[in-house]
């Protein structure tokens, strides 16, 4: 470990008195200037617990960190910029004390309580059932009425496009990479993130409520045609490869009615269950993403919107060509407890 990183720890702190942020921004700096750091998972895990905290974006936040020469108080100076220029006290209190139990497990005790019986599912025993055995679910009405209605508009207005003018979807995006879209912060996704509907099924999956919430992107993806072609991302996995495979869930949230063949979320059901012995098949040296993974039966799936597929990261999943006559949009919203290392 550099001797500069080694003299800055997880507990100090800076203006903002959050724990382990001048830490991650010393860490980056190094590594910007070609220093080899070694990052273990409890680091990674600090490291979410601080985005997730602040609602940051974590790639917007790691560009500014490589963009540039920006001091640590530069950097507490953009977080403010990314809210409402404060910092709410109880904010900082919960990102402190979840990052103290992962410091100090034995002093500070155990931050999770299991869920027993809670008195208001959101999912079935049929929904659960369905989530063991094929690895997804879909909750239905997942936001607030409206929800979903703004957090499409929240897009539309984002890039400069209409549901209306069919050929400002084909424009070029500064704010898309892919089907992607770079956008984080928006009142409308903030809300939807904050669904109860949405925790209570996050809490019956990971048996707890004690759950952080990420900042996660939002995606457009416009019917083909003769000029566009469906840039991806493809059938892939968002989560690390051991063996035995790591539970962990994601989801995504349907702003607009969304038909199957209309770009639906598509991934490969059951595949949970199989996962283990796929990988350890696989010959010595191969990367399990750049394999065929159409061959493993993937299937889209349909939902109304303010629906919301949430689904085991073992699966293979990804978007696919739309093939309807109107554009999928979507927003992505993850749900996890304080101690899960494999994000």
């Amino acid at each position: 470990m550099p001797e500069a990183l080694a003299a800055v720890t997880s507990r100090d702190l800076g203006a903002l008195g959050i724990l382990h942020l001048r830490r991650m921004w010393a860490r980056t700096r190094l590594t910007v200037q070609g220093s080899a750091v070694e990052k273990a998972d409890e680091e990674w895990l600090l490291d979410n617990l601080v985005f997730d905290g602040l609602g940051l974006g974590l790639e917007p936040t790691i560009q500014f960190l490589h963009g540039g020469a920006a001091s640590y108080e530069d950097f507490e100076r953009w977080i403010l910029e990314q809210g409402d220029g404060g910092l709410d006290p109880a904010r900082r209190e919960r990102i402190n004390r979840a990052i103290r139990a992962v410091l100090d497990p034995e002093v500070v005790g155990p931050t999770l309580e299991t869920l027993n019986n809670h008195p208001e599912p959101v999912l079935s025993q049929e929904d659960l059932a369905h989530f063991e055995a094929h690895g997804y679910v879909v909750l239905k009405n997942a936001v607030p009425t409206g929800g979903a209605a703004a957090a499409a508009q929240a897009v539309w207005d984002h890039l400069g496009a209409s549901p209306d003018d069919v050929e400002s979807w084909y424009r070029p995006k500064v704010a898309q990479q892919k089907i992607m879209v770079q956008l984080f912060q928006h009142p409308a996704l903030e809300a939807n993130r904050q669904s109860p509907r949405i925790h209570r099924a996050f809490a019956q999956l990971w048996q707890t409520e004690k759950l952080w919430v990420t900042t996660d992107r939002v995606s457009f993806n416009p019917p083909e045609r003769h000029d566009y072609r469906f840039p991806g991302p493809d059938l892939h996995w968002d989560a690390y490869f051991t063996i035995p495979f790591a539970f962990g869930l994601q989801g995504v949230l349907y702003l607009t009615d969304t038909e199957a063949e209309q770009g639906a979320f598509t991934c490969v059901p059951g595949f949970h269950h199989r996962i283990d012995a796929w990988l350890a098949a696989l010959p010595k040296g191969s990367d399990p993403q750049m394999q065929d993974l159409h061959a493993l039966g993937p299937k889209p799936i349909p939902g109304k919107g303010g629906d919301m597929v949430i689904w085991h990261h073992g699966l293979p999943h990804g978007s696919r060509p739309n093939r309807a006559s109107v554009p999928r949009l979507v927003q992505y919203i993850k749900l996890y407890p304080v101690h899960h290392v494999g994000l």
